[in-house]
Parts: C-alpha cells; structure tokens; sequence
C-alpha cells in the first residue's frame, strides 16, 4: 500500500494556432495512483482548487 509519494510539479509549455501557452502538470508516483485507495481514474475530470495552507486540494467528480 503506497497513500504517499513524492510527485512533481510541472510546465510543459505547447504552442496552438502560433501561439504559446503554459500547460502545467501534477505528476502522481505510480505506486501512489495504483494503491487500491486511490480515489480517482486516468482520464477522469476533478476540481483543483488552493487552500490557504499551501495545499493542493483535488476533489472529484467536478460538477
């Protein structure tokens, strides 16, 4: 069972109809995303939002 793990965060910058945009990412550790307690699927659409404490919430299904 693996409920924590390091991930990263990430900007992998993409260029549409000439012009450049930043997409970031939150990479999940493989052992993290395949622990049996993990709430959600690849592809799946959650709600992100930012607690006051530095935290990354991540909620889902978003409505």
């Amino acid at each position: 069972m693996a409920t924590k793990g390091r991930g990263k965060f990430v900007n992998r910058p993409t260029t549409t109809g000439g012009k450049k945009y930043d997409k970031f990412f939150v990479y999940v550790p493989t052992e993290v995303a395949k622990d049996s307690q993990f709430p959600f699927s690849a592809g799946e659409v959650v709600e992100v939002k930012i607690d006051v404490r530095r935290k990354l919430v991540v909620v889902g299904p978003a409505p």
